[in-house]
């Protein structure tokens, strides 16, 4: 079903014309007259609408977006070099992040001036748009730069699970960031998550020294879990500098291995990205 973006929903009823962008997309699709359409607000909250004429469609019921992920997650990317950071920005998007932040640091071999980045952004935001249509998201996540690497480790410690993937860490995992927040269980049913899932987190909670009681471990197998914000955070292709991880660490960010392979700074983000939402019972 082909999907719209736009400013605000038709009342159910009445008639709506695409035009702009909207439009010439429609065309393409040759849309007939009875084919069914969505147009999304960008905000959560879809419009099934019916097609009348060339770019006419008579607007239906409204209804939230059954795509978007309960837990808010934001991606924060150190700047990659060539055009790496469009296909992160795509994949991120389709994989549900809320947001996509950039930022500088110490090993990045990109980075753009004002002007240049004005015009990366624009670009990149055009990106999240067209992949949130295709993944049939009900927001498109905004995507914006931090000034500063000390900026965006402030602002990403003020989510509940901070975390920082750096591959010289080998003993704290991703799953015992999550551990250490128990208390955040999925409303999912039990039966809607594979038990295993649960089970492995609760594990890993004794492994941090947050060790759980029977009656926790039973309550938290068989559900994931999840926490209404989580910021991953990754570098560039030099990674982080030792003095960067300090930072970091003093910030309050939580500094987690993505496993034993290091992995090139386009695929850390979306392997924890994945992970997250995998855990959280998003997928």
């Amino acid at each position: 079903m082909a999907r719209f973006f736009v400013d605000e929903l038709p009342v159910e009823g009445s008639q709506y014309t695409l035009t702009g962008e909207n439009a010439a997309h429609a065309r393409v699709l040759r849309l007939k007259p009875g084919e069914e359409v969505t147009l999304c607000n960008g905000r959560g909250t879809d419009c099934l609408c019916t097609v009348e004429g060339d770019l006419t469609l008579r607007a239906g019921a409204s209804l939230p977006c059954p795509a978007e992920a309960k837990a808010r997650v934001v991606l924060y990317l150190a700047f990659p070099k060539a055009d790496k950071a469009e296909h992160v920005i795509q994949k991120a998007t389709e994989l549900g992040a809320a947001e996509i932040v950039l930022f500088p640091s110490r090993y990045c071999v990109s980075r753009p001036d004002d002007k240049s980045l004005g015009k990366k952004l624009e670009r990149w935001q055009k990106i999240a748009r067209s992949a949130a249509e295709q993944s049939r998201r009900g927001v498109i996540p905004p995507v914006r730069a931090a000034d500063s690497y000390g900026n965006a480790i402030k602002e990403a410690a003020t989510a509940q699970v901070p975390v920082l993937f750096y591959e010289n860490e080998s003993g704290y995992s991703l799953h015992d960031a999550l551990a250490a927040f128990p208390s955040c269980h999925s409303e999912r049913s039990e039966e809607s998550v594979p038990p295993h899932v649960g089970e492995r987190i609760a594990t890993t909670g004794v492994r941090t020294g947050l060790a759980m009681t029977g009656s926790e471990a039973g309550a938290a197998g068989g559900r994931a879990l999840r926490a209404p914000t989580v910021a991953l955070m990754t570098g560039a292709e030099g990674g982080f500098s030792e003095e960067e991880i300090v930072q970091a660490r003093a910030a309050g960010m939580r500094i987690c291995t993505l496993g034993p392979r290091i992995l090139r700074c386009e695929t850390a983000p979306l392997a924890g990205l994945t992970a997250v939402m995998y855990a959280l019972g998003e997928m």
